[in-house]
C-alpha cells in the first residue's frame, strides 16, 4: 500500500541528524512563517519548531520512507507512552519511519522523531527500542542542542538553519560538502559543543531511564541495549552502528547507566503483550524483502514468541501470493488473540493488496465498529472504497486528513478520492498539501494556482477560501525553506 522509496541518506547525514537533538517548542504555529530572530525566547523556540518541521519536509523528499500504517500506529503509541514522563514542555511530535536497515533513530527540532526499520531488526525486545526513544526524548527535553550553542545565542537559529542545510546537502549526495557546510557554520562554538557532548549523553541516559521507569518499561533495558551495541561493534571489526557515531559509548557511560538503572523500578510494567514482536516481524520482512526467509530465520534465532513467528509466516504467504493461506492464518490468530487489532487489520491489508476490495472493506468496517478511529483500518477502508464508492472514500479520507495533517500519504489518497468523486478543486488542493509535506513547495504553490482557477470556474466559494488561506501559508513556508 503506497510503498515508495526515494534516495537513501548517507551515514554522514544521519549522524548529523542525531547531533541535532533539540527541543520541542514552547510556542509554535502551523503556518511556518518566520518571526523576528530578535524576539523573546518563546519566539526563538517557535522558530526552532518551524525550522525543524521545514527540515522534515526536505527529509521526506530525500529519505526512503517506510510506508507501513500498522508499524506507524504502533510507534506513535509507544512514543505517546513515553512523552508524559519525558519532561517535554510541548508534546506535539511527528514520527517518521525510515526504510533503512541501519540501527538508528533521531530527534530534531519541532518534535520530529525518526526511527529506522533497522532498529526493530536489531532490538529483540520492546523495552530496548523504548530505551533509544527515551534517550532521544531526553536530548529534546533538556534542549541539548540549544545549550551547546549558549555562547552564540544571537546567532543560534541562523547557525541551526545552516547545519540543517548541510544535512540536506549530504542527503542529496553532497557527502563531505554537506558536512563542511554544517560544521563551517558552527566554527565559533563547535569546541564548546564537543566538550559538552559526554555530559549531554549522560544526562539523556539518566533522564531516559527515569522516563522509562515511570512509563512502565524496564530501565535496565538501556544497559542491555548498550551491551548489544558493544557486541555489534566487536563483530563488525570496530565499526560502530550509525546510532553510536554521535552517541559515543564508553565503559564509564555504561557503568553510570548500570548504577542508575539499579536504583529504578518500572511502574506498572505491561506484560504479555506481543505487539512489539509482531511489528518487529513486519520490520524484518521490510529489511529482508528480497529474501523473506531471512526474516523468519532471524526471529527463530532470537527465540521470538511463537505468535510472532506464525504472524510472519502469514505475511510471507501473502508476499508470495498465497492469499487464502495468509488470511486463514491471520483469522486463526485473531480468534486466539481477540484483543489485538493488528491481526484483523493485517488481514484487511492482505485482502486489499490481493485486490479483494469488498473483503477489505468488510474487514475494515468490522474493526472500526469495535475501535472507532483506528488509523490503519480507516486508511485501508478509505483506499479500498476508492474502488467502490469514491464519495464515501472522500468523506472518510477527509476526516482522516483532519486528524493527521502531517501525513503525506493520506493526502495522496484524498487527492485521488476527490478526483474520482468530481471534486476537482479539492483534489488539486489535496495534491498541493501532499507536495508541501514532501518538500516540493514550488510545485505545491503552482498546484494551488491550478486549484484556484478550477474553484473560480466552478463557483466553489468554500474551496476558494481554503485555497487562498493555504497559499498564504505555503508562501510563508517557502520563506522558511530559503534558510536552507
Amino acid at each position: 500500500m503506497l510503498r515508495k522509496s526515494r534516495l537513501c541518506l548517507t551515514t554522514a547525514t544521519t549522524a548529523l541528524t542525531l547531533a541535532l537533538a533539540a527541543p520541542a517548542p514552547t510556542v509554535a504555529t502551523e503556518d511556518y512563517r518566520l518571526p523576528s530572530l530578535t524576539g523573546s525566547s518563546q519566539a526563538m523556540h517557535g522558530e526552532e519548531f518551524r525550522l525543524g518541521r521545514a527540515w522534515l519536509r526536505q527529509f521526506r523528499a530525500r529519505a526512503p520512507l517506510w510506508q507501513d500504517p500498522i508499524a506507524q500506529e504502533y510507534m506513535e503509541s509507544l512514543v505517546s507512552r513515553l512523552i508524559p514522563h519525558s519532561g517535554l514542555s510541548d508534546t506535539r511530535t511527528v514520527v517518521t519511519l525510515v526504510d533503512n536497515r541501519a540501527l538508528n533513530a533521531f530527534a530534531v527540532p519541532g518534535g520530529v522523531i525518526g526511527v529506522n526499520a533497522g532498529l526493530f531488526a536489531f532490538a529483540n525486545e520492546e523495552d530496548a527500542v523504548a530505551s533509544v526513544l527515551a534517550h532521544e526524548l531526553g536530548h529534546l527535553s533538556q534542549r541539548h542542542f540549544a545549550r551547546g550553542q549558549a555562547r552564540a545565542e544571537q546567532t543560534q537559529l541562523p547557525a541551526m538553519a545552516a547545519m540543517l542545510a548541510g544535512m540536506l546537502i549530504a542527503a542529496s549526495g553532497g557527502g563531505d560538502a554537506g558536512i563542511a557546510a554544517a560544521m563551517g557554520s558552527q566554527a565559533a562554538f563547535i569546541q564548546d559543543q564537543l566538550s559538552y557532548s559526554r555530559r549531554f549523553e549522560q544526562e539523556a541516559d539518566r533522564l531516559g531511564m527515569q522516563t522509562m521507569a515511570q512509563a512502565g518499561f524496564d530501565p535496565d533495558a538501556m544497559v542491555r541495549m548498550f551491551r548489544a551495541m558493544q557486541r555489534q561493534v566487536s563483530l563488525q571489526g570496530g565499526n560502530p552502528p550509525e546510532f553510536l557515531l554521535t552517541h559515543p559509548l564508553t565503559e564509564s557511560r555504561i557503568s553510570d547507566a548500570e548504577s542508575r538503572a539499579s536504583q529504578l523500578t518500572a511502574v506498572r510494567p505491561r506484560e504479555g503483550d506481543p505487539s512489539y514482536h509482531l511489528v518487529r516481524a513486519r520490520a524484518l520482512l521490510t529489511v529482508h524483502q528480497r529474501d523473506p526467509q531471512q526474516a523468519a530465520t532471524r526471529l527463530a534465532q532470537d527465540n521470538a514468541p511463537e505468535v510472532a513467528r506464525r504472524y510472519l509466516d502469514a505475511l510471507i504467504a501473502a508476499h508470495q501470493g498465497q492469499t487464502d493461506t495468509a488470511l486463514n492464518q491471520l483469522d486463526t490468530l485473531a480468534q486466539e488473540l481477540p484483543d489485538l487489532a493488528i491481526m484483523p487489520v493485517s488481514a484487511a491489508e492482505v485482502a486489499f493488496d490481493a485486490g479483494r476490495y469488498d473483503d477489505a472493506i468488510e474487514r475494515s468496517r468490522r474493526i472500526l465498529r469495535l475501535m472507532p478511529g483506528h488509523m490503519p483500518a480507516t486508511r485501508i477502508l478509505g483506499e479500498a472504497l476508492l474502488q467502490r464508492d469514491p464519495n464515501e472514500a472522500y468523506r472518510i479520507l477527509r476526516e482522516l486528513s483532519d486528524r493527521r495533517p502531517e501525513d503525506p500519504q493520506v493526502f495522496t489518497l484524498l487527492a485521488e478520492a476527490a478526483g474520482r468523486s468530481g471534486r476537482e478543486a479539492w483534489g488539486h488542493l489535496a495534491r498541493a498539501e501532499q507536495m508541501q509535506l514532501t518538500g516540493e513547495i514550488d510545485r505545491a504553490i503552482r498546484q494551488l494556482d491550478v486549484a484556484r482557477r478550477v474553484a473560480e470556474q466552478s463557483g466553489d466559494s468554500n474551496a476558494l477560501a481554503r485555497i487562498e488561506q493555504r497559499r498564504e501559508d505555503f508562501v510563508g513556508y517557502r520563506e522558511t525553506m530559503e534558510k536552507f
